[in-house]
């Protein structure tokens, strides 16, 4: 499943990163590395995803969205 694709207040591990090397680096150098948990914000459609990570609130546009791979957690 992709970041994207998480409902609001779900919460969930990122499994891994798919895209070019430029993606990649952007998206780890915002603390978006394998095995970090999120927490969904906010995830109104045609709006950049809002989440919590980190001790941080970060915002992802949709795009970046679809290279994001998650799994959800259960609680």
């Amino acid at each position: 499943m992709t970041l994207g694709e998480l409902k609001e207040n779900s919460e969930a591990v990122v499994s891994g990163l798919k895209g070019d090397s430029r993606f990649i680096g952007r998206i780890t150098s915002i603390g978006l590395t394998p095995g970090c948990r999120v927490n969904v914000i906010k995830n109104d459609k045609n709006r950049p995803l809002l989440l919590f990570s980190r001790d941080t609130m970060i915002a992802v546009n949709r795009r970046e969205c679809e290279g994001i791979e998650v799994t959800e957690v259960r609680s």
